[in-house]
């Protein structure tokens, strides 16, 4: 369970009340919301021989402004629900630390070196994972193709970052990544990565009978896109989980699957709407004069003492009901956060081999 103590006891850092952003009661609010959101989706419902393998783009996390400390509470609440995140376009590690320290000891984290310039964009990937519920098989590394594997002998721009776990009687390797947007005639288009990376992982389930899965912000438009056939002509199980953009038209974020099929039974799915608990389209008045403020001003205890002493100062914004929306997403993400439950316990199959030997 992620941790509320700051919430309760740091009155510097979160104010009591409940009727303004930051507060303490307006954060625990919030939190509630988000906590039955989750628990209608994926607590009340899990089973208990069950794994979830979740997956987010959290944007720019966190190398653009400094995120407001009420949203890593709920960026928290959401990954606790998971038993293991992948995590795409990490900017800064510190933000990853702190994120752990409100999600508890059970959890600990891997991460990969920076992507470097260019279609990179300094980029990191992340696993974050319960280890009361899963554990690490001591394989972590970063996918390195053949020179001819992609057009020009480029590498993928955003290595793709894979680890080995279990939970249960269930191994499987994580292969996490992030996809180009942008496309440049000659260079690698979407779909090539995606391509190169969905064969390489088949290849490898194949040859260890174990199941493979390939998840995170793929760039993929639709359904019908050719970076879907891609996944589709490798093999993989992919689970239309629904559209993950804001808008609510892209698909963008995946979560497929390759290897037995004994052992990929998948149980549930889901996109996580988090707009309907924070950040809500209703609560933009709210959220203005602290968004003044923070455009001059960077730290946060000095946003929370202007908005007592100088609650009309703040740069102003042209026309904050417009730049709302795309404001939260930097306070969230400008992607919903997408998972799948799987089956782990296959004790009764075991069994029954050893009682009814073929």
């Amino acid at each position: 369970m992620a941790f509320y103590q700051s919430l309760k006891h740091d009155r510097r850092t979160y104010p009591p009340g409940r009727a303004a952003p930051g507060q303490a009661g307006w954060i625990a609010d919030r939190l509630l919301r988000l906590r039955a959101l989750l628990n209608g989706q994926i607590t009340a419902r899990r089973r208990p021989d069950s794994l979830i393998i979740g997956s987010w783009n959290i944007r720019h996390f966190d190398g653009g402004r400094p995120r407001l400390h009420e949203s890593f509470h709920y960026i928290a609440e959401i990954i606790d629900h998971f038993d293991i995140c992948a995590v795409q376009e990490v900017k800064n590690i510190e933000a990853v630390d702190r994120l752990m320290r409100l999600l508890g000891p059970n959890w600990t984290y891997f991460i990969n070196d920076s992507s470097g310039a260019g279609r990179g964009n300094h980029e990191r990937m992340a696993f974050l994972y319960n280890r009361n519920r899963v554990s690490f098989r001591h394989l972590v590394g970063e996918l390195v193709l053949p020179r001819d594997a992609l057009p020009g002998g480029e590498q993928i721009a955003r290595t793709p970052f894979f680890a080995a776990f279990q939970a249960g009687w269930f191994r499987f390797t994580l292969c996490s990544a992030h996809i180009i947007f942008k496309e440049v005639a000659g260079r690698p288009l979407r779909e090539d990565e995606i391509r190169v990376i969905a064969e390489e992982m088949a290849k490898r389930a194949r040859a260890q009978d174990e199941v493979h899965v390939f998840l995170g912000d793929m760039n993929i438009d639709d359904r019908a896109a050719p970076g879907m056939r891609a996944l589709l002509d490798a093999g993989f199980d992919v689970p239309d989980l629904g559209p993950t953009s804001l808008s609510g038209d892209k698909y963008y974020d995946q979560i497929a699957f390759v290897g037995p099929d004994q052992k990929t039974r998948m149980l549930e799915r889901g996109v996580l709407r988090w707009p309907d608990a924070v950040f809500r389209d209703e609560e933009v008045g709210d959220y203005e004069q602290i968004a003044r403020l923070m455009r001059g001003v960077e730290d946060q205890a000095e946003v929370a003492r202007l908005l007592v002493e100088d609650p009309d100062g703040g740069e102003p914004y042209a026309n904050w009901a417009r730049s709302y929306s795309s404001w939260r997403t930097h306070e969230m993400s400008d992607h919903l956060p997408v998972w799948i439950e799987l089956e782990v316990d296959y004790s009764n199959e075991y069994l029954r081999g050893i009682s009814d030997p073929v």
